[in-house]
């Protein structure tokens, strides 16, 4: 019917496995390149970031124990639902970035392919950078790689959706979980995201996603406490500047920003930033003329 009223989309954040409006009330207008309003997004607040501390770091225990292959196949179904719904994305992705339809979906196209890249990683990332160390003596010396914990990661300004999904997959994967501070103009892709993650297998908790102002929301997260990462990928430089500082109170591990190319095949340098080795000695027993006590 000609009549018939609009419906809008109320976008909300995505934290805990919940959908909350922002705990202050607090929207800003997201508009396209043109200026043309597209939505009201919510304006987190420092409340709003510590709360998603909360959910992360009660998801890590549970994430971070799965096997390496039920991750991969979690990944592998967040795929399968972004395929699903990609009409939205690309729709989304070309008012963000004024992009053609067609181009839209190319990138989406590309952010669907990275999850499916990232989910193969899972099991196989502990073969390329661990592994068993020659000692001098009966011992066997291993080293094994273990997530380093709640990660925040300020995503890319410009690539709202191959870059978001870039920056987000290679953290979770390797078994840590991630707060996403989404790109302050186009956060809208990201917000969709998290309905994406809510209707997959991925438990509450392991991704958050927060919009707002980039540099309100990343201040307490870089000071906090409990949060033992941050990539930059999103920040300035006088910004960046400011949460290298603030991190290194509680020594958290710091990936600076960097120039990327979201469109080139990624390597493996996003997986390892947020990886610590564990290293562990264990007596072989006495070893024989055939090198072996059994």
């Amino acid at each position: 019917m000609s009549d018939r009223l609009s419906v809008f989309k109320t976008y909300k954040l995505y934290v805990g496995g919940k959908f909350p409006r922002s705990e202050s009330g607090r929207v800003y207008e997201v508009t396209d390149p043109k200026g043309k309003w597209l939505a009201n997004a919510p304006q987190s607040s420092r409340k709003d970031a510590r709360d998603a501390v909360v959910a992360a770091r009660k998801a890590f225990g549970g994430w971070s124990g799965a096997t390496a292959y039920n991750r991969g196949q979690i990944l592998y179904r967040v795929a399968e639902m972004l395929e699903g719904r990609k009409d939205q994305f690309v729709r989304e992705v070309a008012d963000a970035e004024g992009l053609s339809k067609s181009k839209a979906a190319a990138v989406v196209d590309a952010a669907i392919d990275r999850w499916v890249w990232y989910a193969g990683w899972t099991d196989k990332i502990a073969q390329v950078v661990g592994g068993g160390n020659p000692v001098a003596g009966p011992f066997f010396n291993l080293s094994t790689p273990e997530p380093t914990g709640v990660v925040t990661v300020l995503a890319p300004q410009e690539s709202s959706f191959l870059g978001l999904v870039s920056v987000i997959a290679p953290v979770i994967a390797t078994g840590n979980t991630v707060i996403v501070i989404a790109s302050e103009k186009s956060p809208l892709p990201a917000l969709s995201l998290g309905e994406v993650l809510a209707t997959s297998d991925l438990p509450g908790g392991v991704v958050n996603v927060l919009s707002g102002r980039t540099a309100e929301i990343a201040a307490p997260l870089a000071a906090h406490q409990d949060v033992n990462a941050i990539d930059l990928a999103g920040a300035d430089d006088v910004l960046a500047k400011e949460l290298e500082i603030a991190a290194a109170d509680n020594l958290k591990r710091v990936l600076r920003p960097q120039a990327v190319d979201y469109v080139e095949a990624p390597g493996i340098d996003r997986l390892t930033a947020f990886l610590e080795t564990k290293t562990v000695w264990h007596p072989t027993g006495s070893l024989g003329a055939s090198g072996s006590s059994y």
